[in-house]
């Protein structure tokens, strides 16, 4: 159900909440947080909606969305409700503000009124954040910041200003995309031989904060010599190389979608490890609203990594086993 309401008011917004909820019967009230999407007005904004929507099957929520539209408009708010099976299992509120109401510190105002009593908040930019995202008007208000500086105009300025500016609640989707990535690296590191590893190679496409943020948490967490270097061909991150006396332990995706797992005296091994889905990495973030001490770690990691200039060939897959 979609309820539209032109030109409008939160205090009218919250009004008709409670009228779907007492007469339609088609609220629940078991969210467990409530969070704000703040993003212009277009397009891709269905997309960030129908992730919201898919994450919030696991953590049942409010979502707001901070739709800004024309500023040189006149003042103005269309907000619309939707629920049931247009909002997954959450109740979408989205708030498109014009003029006046599209600036960047009038989203916090029409977001107060509508938010749940006694729960989190959790602040999710899918697109373009503001440099500081803790010191930004909503953000303020949330436990947890979410951005995603791939999916910005300029990845790698984003990224720096994630760096620049990191507070504890700070959090950004170029890292969950890592989750699987260093799960099988840790996992080949705990089995037999437990040898320590004397220097690593990670390669990714130039332009790959995850690839960055990969190289830094291997500088924090191994303590030894990490390098960041161009890779020949593939999307995002393409290879991890962990060099120990025995032989290396790699970790390749030459495709962007399956990758091996090579050790000494084992053959090949396929795995799963295609690129990861917003929703996927949504639902990941709002699994936890304490801050993310390891992605601070990582972020200090990346200024003492190597600079290789000489792009890595991955070689093909060659799986023997699985």
């Amino acid at each position: 159900m979609i309820v539209d309401l032109p030109s409008s008011t939160t205090s009218a917004v919250n009004k008709k909440i409670v009228e779907l909820r007492e007469h339609g019967g088609v609220l629940a009230l078991g969210r467990v947080l409530t969070l704000v999407m703040i993003t212009d007005d277009g397009a891709a904004i269905e997309d960030a909606i129908a992730a919201a929507n898919a994450a919030s099957r696991e953590h049942p929520c409010r979502v707001i969305v901070l739709a800004r539209g024309q500023r040189k408009a006149a003042a103005r708010l269309d907000a619309q409700i939707r629920v049931g099976g247009d909002a997954g299992a959450s109740e979408v509120v989205v708030l498109r503000g014009y003029g006046a109401l599209a600036a960047d510190d009038a989203g916090a105002g029409m977001v107060m009124p509508l938010l749940l009593p006694d729960a989190p908040v959790v602040a999710w930019w899918p697109g373009e954040a503001p440099a500081n995202p803790s010191q930004d008007a909503v953000g303020r208000l949330a436990q947890r910041r979410i951005t995603d500086a791939l999916a910005s105009k300029n990845p790698l300025k984003a990224f720096e200003q994630r760096r620049a500016h990191h507070v504890e609640g700070d959090t950004d989707l170029t890292w969950t995309r890592l989750t699987p990535w260093r799960a099988l690296l840790a996992t080949a590191l705990d089995h037999p031989p437990h040898e320590p590893v004397t220097g690593a190679v990670v390669a990714g496409e130039a332009v790959s904060p995850s690839t960055d943020l990969m190289a830094g948490w291997l500088q924090v967490r191994l303590g030894t010599k990490v390098k960041r270097s161009p890779a020949q061909s593939g999307p995002g991150l393409v290879s991890v190389r962990l060099e120990r006396a025995s032989g290396p332990v790699e970790l390749v995706r030459p495709d962007g979608k399956t990758g091996a797992l090579r050790q000494p005296g084992q053959p090949d091994r396929l795995v799963a490890l295609a690129r990861r889905e917003v929703r996927d990495c949504l639902a990941e973030e709002l699994r936890r609203l304490d801050p993310d001490e390891i992605y601070g770690e990582a972020l200090g990691g990346v200024s003492s990594i190597g600079r290789g200039r000489t792009p890595i060939k991955v070689p093909a897959l060659n799986v023997t086993s699985s």
